[in-house]
C-alpha cells in the first residue's frame, strides 16, 4: 500500500519542488529589480517631503516599502516556504 501510494504522490512532490525552485528564481529576479526600482522611489518621495506635500510623500515612502526587498517579495517567500514546507510533509507521511 505504501508502495503505491508512493508512486502517485512522487509527481506531485516532484511538481512542488519544481515550482518552488522556479518561484525562487522569478522572486531573486523580481526583487533585484524592484530593490533599484524602490531605491528610486524612496528618493523621490523624501524629495517631494521636502518640497512639496508630506502627504505626497508619505505615500510614496510606503510604496517604495512596499516594492522593496522587504515588502511583497519578501511575502512571496513566505508563501514560497510553506509550499515548500507541503513537500516536504507530504515525502513524511508516506515514508
Amino acid at each position: 500500500m505504501k508502495i503505491i501510494l508512493k508512486a502517485l504522490l512522487a509527481p506531485i512532490r516532484m511538481t512542488i519542488r519544481l515550482l518552488v525552485h522556479l518561484f525562487a528564481l522569478v522572486t531573486y529576479i523580481s526583487s533585484f529589480a524592484l530593490g533599484i526600482i524602490s531605491t528610486l522611489l524612496g528618493m523621490l518621495a523624501v524629495l517631494v517631503l521636502l518640497t512639496t506635500s508630506i502627504q505626497n510623500g508619505i505615500i510614496l515612502l510606503v510604496l517604495a516599502f512596499l516594492i522593496s526587498p522587504l515588502g511583497l517579495p519578501m511575502l512571496a517567500v513566505k508563501l514560497m516556504t510553506g509550499l515548500a514546507k507541503c513537500g516536504v510533509w507530504l515525502g513524511e507521511r508516506i515514508n
